[in-house]
């Protein structure tokens, strides 16, 4: 097979400028900070919301005085933020305007995996003869149902008993009987009829209760195609992680090659040449100017911060650092950062106050910025302490470090 032919780059964009761009474009420079949540996560392009207390502490680290209740308002007031199941069948938040792009690529792809997968666990758990055909009709009774009112996983359960079963995965050791309705859920959150509504729990917790997308939103728009949403995602990606390689968008949208290239084309994104890699990264084309070095900057970022998960090639921000910040599923501890590199961690003490542990040495005057930094962060969680799902190596031993 004859190799793909590679664009000649129309300039270099080095790891010094890739670490400023990383700082400008995310708001991690002081005096890039985003002016409120909404205009945070656009600027994000989308936030990771696997553990829900990450949507919160990543906002804090971008909008200068940022309130709980302006985040909560978000989601659940104005809901011009939206949880959304999409890329890598991963949660994310949303801002409104990019669901549509979502709904007909990224979110469909998840759909058209987990739809015959929950179908084929029906018939072979023996639930039913017809695993599609009972999904269309259950899942079209939960929409109805979520259409009047907003339930609980639980209480959705005892509203549609028939999603109150249980299928088989797995096998030998590692068979288990798995509950059908989250996953039914997950699929119609992914077909883009039900969303997350309001949390039942606080912030910090995934309590979701849900409703149907018609009742929670104010207008539906219609999904884009797939090829015009996988387009304004990459547009959107390019203008907050750009340069990066068609391996980066690839991982990133958890697509195929063949949807990255198409979606590259439609925004004439232009190659440009970069350290470490002798791939092309891919600018938008009204991007291709150098952007300076912003004022040195340091952040506190916390697990699963979508900075941290943006690329799929890490070192220029990592170095040496990524068996300490990555855990063996790739999922990202909390990190602590200096002029676009990774230089640490940071965890709560069992008072909630916030603990730098660096993994390198960094000058006197840096490791006082990130001492202030933690003390911000502690204030403003008064007193709140973040148990999360995903612990990096780094963070255990932190921890350890501080409890002894």
């Amino acid at each position: 097979m004859t190799a793909r032919r590679q664009p000649m780059p129309v300039r270099r964009v080095d790891d010094d400028e890739r670490r400023s761009r990383l700082a400008v474009r995310q708001g991690l420079a002081v005096e890039s900070r985003f002016g409120d949540e909404v205009a945070a996560t656009r600027g994000m392009t989308v936030l990771h919301a696997t553990e829900p207390a990450s949507v919160h502490l990543a906002l804090w680290a971008r909008v200068a005085g940022l309130s709980f209740g302006a985040v909560e308002e978000a989601l659940y007031g104005s809901r011009t933020l939206v949880k959304q199941t999409a890329m890598r069948q991963t949660l994310f938040v949303f801002p409104l305007d990019l669901l549509p792009a979502a709904w007909g690529s990224a979110s469909a792809r998840v759909a058209r995996t987990l739809g015959p997968r929950l179908a084929t666990d029906l018939v072979a758990s023996g639930v039913t003869h017809d695993g599609a055909s009972w999904l269309e009709r259950v899942g079209d009774a939960v929409v109805e149902l979520l259409e009047t009112r907003e339930v609980s996983g639980a209480e959705l359960r005892e509203l549609v008993p028939e999603v109150d079963v249980k299928v088989d995965r797995g096998a030998g050791k590692w068979a288990a009987a798995t509950p059908v309705a989250p996953q039914l859920l997950w699929l119609l959150n992914a077909q883009g009829r039900v969303l997350r509504a309001s949390n039942g729990g606080h912030w910090r917790l995934s309590k979701p209760r849900w409703r149907a997308t018609s009742a929670w939103l104010p207008t539906v728009p219609e999904p884009q195609s797939e090829r015009e949403g996988y387009a304004e995602l990459v547009r959107r990606w390019l203008r907050t992680f750009g340069p990066g390689t068609e391996a980066d968008l690839r991982w990133w949208l958890g697509g195929t090659l063949t949807a990255v290239r198409a979606a590259l084309l439609d925004v004439e994104a232009v190659p440009v040449s970069m350290d470490g890699t002798d791939r092309p990264g891919w600018l938008l084309p009204e991007d291709v100017e150098p952007v300076a070095r912003p004022a040195e900057w340091v952040a506190l970022l916390p697990t699963l911060d979508p900075t941290v998960m943006g690329w799929h090639g890490r070192d220029f921000y990592l170095g040496p650092h990524r068996a300490m910040t990555f855990d063996s599923a790739g999922n990202a501890g909390t990190t602590a950062w200096w002029d676009g590199r990774i230089v640490g961690t940071w965890v709560q003490d069992q008072t909630g106050a916030v603990r730098v542990h660096l993994l390198e040495e960094v000058p006197a005057r840096v490791r006082q910025a990130l001492d202030s930094h933690a003390e911000q962060l502690t204030a403003w969680l008064d007193g709140v302490i973040v148990n999360g799902v995903y612990a990096s190596a780094a963070m255990q031993e932190a921890r350890a470090a501080h409890e002894g």
